[in-house]
This record gives C-alpha cells, sequence and structure tokens, in this order.
C-alpha cells in the first residue's frame, strides 16, 4: 500500500509556484567573471599545475613499485608473477574508479572527489606499504588504484571547464605528458630507491608522502571549476539578502538516480563500446598502446638487467629515452596547435573531430618502427646497449602521437556523450593494461626479445590504418551513429 502524502499539521497543499526559471540564478553573460573559462590566467595557471600534479602522483604510483617487485617478492615468500599483481590490481583500480569519481564529480563538483581521492589514496598505499603479507600489500594498491582514477577521469573535466576550444588541447596534452610521464620516470627513481638502504617499502612511502600532500594543498587552495555548482554559493547568498527561499541553482534541483548514473558510466559505455565503431576502434588502438606502457617495464628491466647486466637503478636509466620520445611528441602536437586554432576560427568556432587526428598519421608509423628497431637490437649484449634505448626515442613519440589525438578525438566526435565515451575508454584500456605486467617477462623469455617485439610490432603495423580510416569516413560514421542520434 502506498504511503499518503501529507503536508503535516493538518496542513493542504500550497499552491503551486510560478515559472522555476524566474528563479533560477545564472551567469550575467559569457563574460562574468564567476564563469570559469573566464578566471585569471595565473589562477587558471594554479589550477591546471595542482590538478596535473596529482595525476602525475598517481601515474607515478602506478609503476614505481615495478623495480621492487622481486625484493618484494621475496620478502613475502612469493613468485615474482604473485608480486607483479602490486602493479596490475593498482591499473585494475583504475578501470573501476571511474564508476565511482565520475558521477561524484558531476554532482558536486570537481574539487572534493580530486581532493579526497588523493588522501584516501595516499591512506592505501601507506597501508601497502607497511603491509605484512601480499594479500595486504595488493588489496590496499588496488583500492589506491580505485582512488588514482579519480585524477583520470576527473582532471580532464577539470581543464575542459576552465579553458575554451581553442586553448583547451594545449592544457589536454600537458594532462597527457603526466599519464605518461609518470610510468617512464618511476623505472629510474623506484629502481634506484629499491636498490638502495632504504628498500623497496620507500617506494611506495614516497608517492604516498606526494599524494597526502597534494591532497593537504588541494583542500584550502583548489578551486571549484565545474559552473553549475559555481552558481550554488551564489545562490545561497541571494537567499539570504531577500528571505525568498525559492531561488537556487539549477544544480540544486539535481537528485542522486542511481539507475541514471549505473546508465551513464556503466550500462551506456558497454554498450557504446561494442555498438560504435568509432569508440571500439580508437579504444583498442589506445588501450594497446597503455598496455604496451606497462609492459615495458617487464621488458626493459629484462634486456637491460638480464642480457646488458646492468643494476637495476642504471636499467631504469633506459626510460629516460621514451620520456625524451614522449616530450618531442609533446612540441610537435603543440606545434600543430597554431594551423588548429585557425581551422577553428575559419569554422565558426564549430571543432571538427577528424582534425585531431593529424599527429598520428606520423605516430603510428614511428611507433611501429620503434618496437622492431628494440627488439632486434636488444636481443643480444653483442649489439651496444645504446641501441635498443635509443629506440625508446620512437616508441615515446608515438605513445603520445597515438594516445593523445585518438583521446581529443573520442570527446569531440561523442562530445554529447563525452562521459560515457570516456568512461568506456578508460575501462577498456585499464583493464588491458592491467594484465600485460602479468605475462610480458614470460614472453621475452619464452619467444626472445625479437620475437616478442615482432609480434607486438606486427599488432601495432596492423592498427596504422586506424585513424586513416576515419579521418575519410568518421563523419560518414558519426551520421549513422545510433548513440549521437538519441543523445
Amino acid at each position: 500500500m502506498e504511503e499518503k502524502l501529507s503536508m503535516g499539521a493538518g496542513k493542504p497543499f500550497p499552491p503551486l509556484l510560478p515559472d522555476s526559471d524566474r528563479y533560477t540564478v545564472e551567469f550575467e553573460s559569457i563574460d562574468d567573471p564567476l564563469y570559469p573559462q573566464n578566471w585569471s590566467r595565473s589562477k587558471k595557471l594554479f589550477t591546471s599545475i595542482l590538478v596535473c600534479s596529482g595525476t602525475f602522483i598517481v601515474s607515478l604510483n602506478s609503476a614505481i613499485l615495478a623495480p621492487g617487485i622481486d625484493s618484494a617478492s621475496e620478502a613475502f615468500g612469493v613468485g615474482t608473477e604473485v608480486g607483479s599483481l602490486g602493479t596490475t590490481l593498482y591499473v585494475l583500480g583504475f578501470a573501476s574508479g571511474p564508476l565511482l569519481w565520475a558521477p561524484i564529480s558531476e554532482l558536486q563538483g570537481r574539487k572534493w572527489p580530486l581532493t579526497i581521492s588523493m588522501l584516501i589514496g595516499g591512506i592505501f598505499t601507506i597501508a601497502s606499504a607497511v603491509a605484512k603479507d601480499i594479500q595486504t600489500l595488493i588489496i590496499c594498491r588496488f583500492f589506491a588504484g580505485v582512488c588514482g582514477a579519480s585524477q583520470l577521469s576527473v582532471v580532464p573535466a577539470v581543464l575542459a571547464d576552465v579553458y575554451d576550444n581553442q586553448n583547451r588541447g594545449v592544457a589536454i596534452s600537458v594532462y597527457a605528458l603526466t599519464v605518461f610521464g609518470g610510468p617512464f620516470i618511476a623505472p629510474f627513481s623506484g629502481g634506484f630507491i629499491a636498490s638502495s638502504y632504504l628498500g623497496w617499502r620507500w617506494t611506495l612511502y614516497i608517492p604516498a608522502i606526494l599524494s597526502l600532500a597534494n591532497g593537504a594543498i588541494s583542500l584550502p587552495f583548489l578551486k571549484e571549476s565545474y559552473a553549475p555548482c559555481l552558481l550554488i554559493p551564489k545562490a545561497v547568498a541571494i537567499r539570504k539578502a531577500t528571505n525568498n527561499w525559492g531561488i537556487h541553482a539549477k544544480q540544486e534541483e539535481v537528485e542522486l538516480d542511481i539507475a541514471d548514473l549505473a546508465d551513464k558510466y556503466l550500462t551506456r559505455p558497454l554498450k557504446l563500446l561494442f555498438t560504435e565503431p568509432i569508440i571500439l576502434a580508437v579504444s583498442l588502438y589506445m588501450s594497446f598502446i597503455y598496455g604496451l606502457v606497462y609492459a615495458l617495464l617487464e621488458a626493459y628491466p629484462y634486456v637491460f638487467e638480464q642480457i646488458h647486466g646492468m643494476s637495476p637503478g642504471v636499467a631504469g636509466l633506459t626510460f629516460i629515452g621514451l620520456l625524451i620520445g614522449v616530450l618531442l611528441a609533446l612540441g610537435f602536437i603543440l606545434s600543430q596547435h597554431a594551423t588548429y586554432k585557425r581551422k577553428l576560427l575559419e569554422n565558426k568556432n564549430v571543432p571538427v573531430p577528424e582534425w585531431r587526428l593529424r599527429p598520428t598519421i606520423l605516430g603510428g608509423p614511428v611507433f611501429t618502427v620503434g618496437l622492431f628497431w628494440f627488439g632486434w637490437t636488444g636481443f643480444t649484449s653483442k649489439i651496444h646497449w645504446a641501441a635498443p634505448a635509443a629506440a625508446g626515442i620512437f616508441i615515446g613519440f608515438g605513445v603520445l602521437c597515438i594516445f593523445l589525438p585518438c583521446f581529443n578525438y573520442l570527446v569531440d566526435a561523442y562530445l554529447p556523450l563525452a562521459a560515457s565515451a570516456v568512461a568506456a575508454n578508460i575501462i577498456l584500456r585499464s583493464s588491458v593494461a592491467a594484465g600485460f605486467p602479468l605475462f610480458t617477462r614470460q614472453m621475452f623469455e619464452t619467444m626472445g626479445v625479437q620475437w616478442a617485439c615482432t609480434l607486438l610490432g606486427c599488432l601495432a603495423a596492423v592498427m596504422i590504418p586506424i585513424p586513416f580510416v576515419f579521418r575519410a569516413y568518421g563523419p560518414w560514421l558519426r551520421e549513422k551513429s545510433k548513440g549521437l542520434s538519441i543523445a
């Protein structure tokens, strides 16, 4: 039997309010200083640095344990395959976290998910560092990864809040640098830490300290950037000043609907993944690239420690080649930005998603060449170690030149469904990347470095045509998209 609604105390229902739009606060105009895209340059810069540093910390944390896995496995009396779960489950947490943090960021704004996740993630990382058994280590690593996923899923939204169409690409480029910079810096920093008197546990203490520091700074200094939430304090101030309780912000009308959130961040992303050719193909390509980043955490130590006899810290320095490649790619992508802005102005500030794919035309082949180069120069100590190390420049260049334009392309192509498209992409790429550390070392040992890289290089070569196809047929596929037609 349904409960009968009542005002209580014998009160009758009051008359309906007039048109609610008259009571809804809004920005004064497109130039309102309160609107995030109109913030001062210094405020935008501080916000960008703070949130992107958080992304760097969680990406560093994802890989910094890898050089200490052998020591941790020995300490707990387990095989290195089990020890590798410390990396695998952290990255798997990246796949699960967006289901929690993305909806919270649209209900409560960007500040609190980013701040709370950094603080709780730091606590779980400390718990991993003091673990007395392998179970505690890997479980706490998973939950630290879930917290870290907030940076991957919410930071792009912050940059979209703060920067307009003309400048957003530059901001996202810097964000992408932090996503890949962390895993490429982690091997040599973690290698020296793990092989020093500090030991493997300090590979976790250090990112935990950085995470807690970032969260502590964000608590008082990170400003909310989600425009609908910025209007709530304005509405509260007017209500108090006028004593008119009907005045409100549109965001205050939003109620928590579990079914709607589940559809937007779980059901719909999975549906888009398997019904939209663009999302599926681009996400598979990005997943392969992202997975290979974590595969290199096992492949590089095998080549430079086992074959060339380097210590873990010194072997980690060979990752600098990958980092150089990523920086060169960032410079190349930014050099294209002026052309993109010119096209955008000519098209009345309406972006064409396929414009984003231009760097992948160079990045795909360069990436493939880098893999073959690494494999066929790294399989024997008779070839100087500098040869496979130099291949990392090509691999790093290709990684960013593929990943970043593809990410921007997905957002632009599915703008009305951007949250669901990004969620689908993160779920797939993090799930794939989580598996790579579990089999990479065995693959290189069994097949040999040259043939393992040949296999990966052939897969990369097969995927080279993907951006070419979408540059040619992307507009037609988007016209036929069922997802976009009902968005």
